[in-house]
């Protein structure tokens, strides 16, 4: 007996059979991204960057909320500001890129080279904390002149040998937030403040659950005291680092020299924060919520949230299908969606309807109306919504449809998350034994690795040789970690088989196999 032949999809390979494949040619499908000519380099087009963009507006809006602004600092850095923070240069020195000349001039070959080497090299932005804290050096003289809450939209150049377009870039945008205090107590409430806001922003715009809380030792940022994280989970069970937020304690301060007469008329080095989320979290959103036939985009952040498609097979009713169409996108750009007014475009190029209803599939639209002469006989549309199958499709009066499209997107919206949700806590296990996590984290196809293991809620002692042997032995990283509820085993039955920490706090590791370094 002949076996069924797969339903075809738009997009190959499918997830479960090579998912980073699936994730590169979705991006390039829905024309999200190309690589550039600069190797590591990507070229991120309009529908990508209209994804970016409204990420951007809707975040900046909530961290000016939050009484920050914004500022711009320069892209090259002197060498010797890195050098005064020892752990943080030691942590950025591999991904440098680092200009040593400047001008050109053609040799006697008829070749251009480089004319004049600089006094002392600049390192092209990896981070800003040493730039900026050299303005901020200048600015704080009093406790009066603090706190210093500014924010910075920025590109960054980070060194990558295996790029991933949004996922990993040599080049990226980001913004980064460089925030100065008096007292260590409102440092680190702002550390969490900003994870907060990165997780709702993530949960309510991109519909993406986390997990939260505080990264290792191994894996904190270079020369931070802290570092705070939120993780998510993509389709193949692994873990995407969201957002990060920073607790830098006096580091900084006293590599740049930021201090502060305190109340007392002492000088005090102030106390600093950092925190940014980047272009990956596109990246992010594509693996959480796509499927085998493209992108499926959450309606906050979609470019276009509605895409009308004239259905126009005979000339003579083609101005009326336009005329409708029209009508219809007129309407509903006078109605909001999350306190926005619709993005609605009507498809007027000369294509099929085929052609064009599967491109916006593929790009993810969350809303496909189609008009034909027939639906205006009928006064209805047909409504397809990207978060279901693919055929399935509901006709309804215009009238219906205008009034209720913003509760659809809602619709749509809490759909994706919920999904989300489910898939998370699916893939999410506590682990009991030793060889419980082992097999958790270990493939059952060693030549060919199916989708496996996923978030594991497991002891650990706290030791960072522990966390290197796991690291190395199954690939899994340590990820917000929380103190919870007292444990009650007598032995540490996560990595070692060693007694629980004397405090006897049990600690939620969400140990998963980062995309980002498969």
């Amino acid at each position: 007996m002949s076996t069924p032949a797969a339903q075809k999809t738009a997009i190959s390979p499918r997830r479960e059979e090579d998912f980073p494949e699936w994730y590169q040619q979705v991006v390039r499908a829905a024309e999200l991204a190309e690589s550039s000519d600069v190797r590591g380099c990507m070229v991120i087009r309009p529908w990508g960057f209209g994804i970016w963009e409204n990420m951007q507006r809707q975040l900046d809006g909530m961290l000016r909320a939050t009484g920050h602004r914004n500022a711009y600092f320069p892209l090259f850095i002197p060498l010797s500001y890195f050098a005064r923070e020892a752990e943080h240069v030691e942590g950025f020195a591999k991904e440098c890129a680092v200009v040593t000349h400047t001008r050109l001039e053609v040799d006697a070959d008829g070749k251009m080279k480089p004319a004049s080497p600089l006094n002392e090299p600049l390192v092209v932005r990896p981070t800003s904390e040493t730039i900026i804290g050299a303005s901020y050096a200048k600015w704080v003289q009093s406790y009066r002149d603090l706190p210093i809450l500014i924010n910075q939209w920025a590109n960054v150049v980070r060194w990558e040998m295996r790029p991933r377009l949004f996922l990993r870039t040599t080049e990226f945008l980001w913004q980064e937030g460089h925030t100065v205090h008096e007292t260590e107590t409102e440092a680190r409430a702002e550390t969490k403040q900003m994870l907060d806001v990165y997780e709702k922003f993530v949960r309510d715009h991109l519909a993406i659950p986390v997990f939260s809380g505080e990264k290792s030792e191994s894996e904190r940022f270079p020369g931070a005291v802290q570092t705070l994280a939120i993780e998510a989970m993509v389709q193949d069970r692994k873990a995407i680092q969201a957002g990060t937020s920073h607790f830098l304690g006096q580091n900084f301060s006293r590599a740049s020299g930021i201090q502060f007469q305190n109340r007392e008329g002492k000088q005090e080095f102030g106390w600093t924060t950092s925190w940014g989320m980047t272009t990956r979290m596109v990246g992010t959103m594509v693996m959480a919520h796509g499927d085998d036939d493209g992108v499926i985009l959450p309606p906050r952040v979609a470019p276009t949230q509605i895409m009308i498609l004239p259905i126009t097979p005979k000339e003579d009713t083609r101005a009326r299908v336009l005329e409708a169409c029209d009508a219809l996108a007129l309407q509903l750009r006078g109605k909001h969606f999350a306190d926005c007014p619709l993005e609605v475009e009507v498809d007027r190029r000369d294509l099929g309807g085929g052609v064009k209803n599967w491109e916006w599939i593929k790009k993810g639209v969350p809303i496909r109306v189609e008009i034909g002469p027939r639906d205006l006989e009928k006064n209805s549309v047909e409504v397809s919504r990207r978060d279901q199958p693919i055929k399935a499709k509901e006709s309804m009066s215009i009238q219906e449809f205008a009034a209720g499209a913003p509760e659809i997107l809602m619709s749509i919206q809490q759909n994706l998350y919920d999904r989300a949700k489910k898939f998370q806590e699916a893939n999410t296990h506590v682990i009991e034994s030793k060889k419980e996590f082992y097999d958790f984290f270990t493939a059952k196809n060693a030549s060919k690795p199916e989708i496996h293991g996923g978030f594991a809620l497991a002891h650990w002692n706290g030791s960072r040789a522990v966390e290197e042997k796991i690291k190395n032995v199954t690939a899994a990283l340590t990820s917000a970690a929380t103190a919870t509820s007292p444990a009650k085993f007598a032995e540490d039955v996560h990595k070692t088989g060693g007694p629980i920490k004397e405090d006897g706090l049990r600690y939620s590791m969400g140990a998963a196999l980062r995309i980002l370094n498969s």
